[in-house]
């Protein structure tokens, strides 16, 4: 039986978002939106310790007053995984650990949704997992819901924007489509890699980062799921998480 390895969570935390600036730090009943996000990961057993990642003095202090484990990292990182592996490194975790990219902007999140994330790093043939979800052939047109079509093992082949897979015979019987939910989970050493490459050719075209490492050879686990996340985008989407917390 293999090893369980450590797992840790990480929420990435910037000021800066073209859409809602300070997202952050936005109440949610009374407390900020990280804090939210953090009390729910925390509640998943499979993880060891939980940490936020800002680049901001005010975000950093406000998480210090709510007894939040905090690091401040560099402000200019092109993306969450560039964030996430710069916390890793100033908090010295393992390479053999694995560190789960928890979304900053889901208060509702689920940590039943983390652990089934964790879960398959039981095997040491895991570098990569990340989450999916059926969704019907109408859902499946919009290019803003990012599909991935994985191998019998659970590998995934393929993440686009476009729908896949393409039925090429009218007469043919729909098939299931699988919704990417952007959560990731890393061994430090696959992260490390993902980290030092540049973008792929296959990711500039479809603007998808993920790509870059099925362009590298680094497998990625899907895990299919029946949880649907809800994201804070904008200001406005705060009275839709507000009613789905208190209903």
């Amino acid at each position: 039986m293999s090893k369980f390895p450590p797992c840790y969570g990480i929420i990435p935390a910037r000021f800066k978002s073209h859409r809602f600036p300070g997202k952050p730090l936005a109440d949610i009943l009374g407390k900020p939106m990280f804090y939210r996000v953090y009390e729910r990961a925390v509640r998943c057993p499979l993880l060891k310790k939980v940490w936020l990642a800002t680049d901001d003095q005010r975000i950093y202090d406000a998480a210090t007053s709510l007894d939040v484990p905090v690091v401040m990292t560099d402000p200019d990182h092109p993306s969450g995984s560039d964030r996430i592996m710069e916390a890793a490194r100033i908090l010295g975790l393992e390479d053999d650990s694995v560190v789960v990219n928890i979304q900053g902007d889901e208060p509702a999140l689920d940590p039943e949704m983390l652990r089934k994330l964790v879960e398959p790093f039981v095997s040491p043939d895991i570098q990569v997992t990340t989450l999916a979800r059926i969704i019907d052939a109408r859902q499946a047109e919009n290019p803003d819901r990012v599909k991935v079509v994985r191998s019998e093992k659970g590998f995934a082949l393929y993440f686009s924007r476009s729908k896949i897979p393409f039925i090429r015979d009218i007469d043919q019987t729909d098939t299931d489509y699988l919704l990417h939910i952007g959560i990731y989970a890393y061994r430090i050493s696959a992260l490390k890699a993902f980290t030092t490459l540049p973008p792929s050719p296959l990711e500039n075209i479809e603007k998808l980062e993920q790509l870059r490492l099925l362009e590298a050879g680094i497998a990625i686990y899907v895990v299919t799921t029946d949880y649907q996340g809800f994201g804070v985008d904008r200001p406005e989407d705060l009275q839709l998480i507000l009613r789905q917390l208190q209903g």
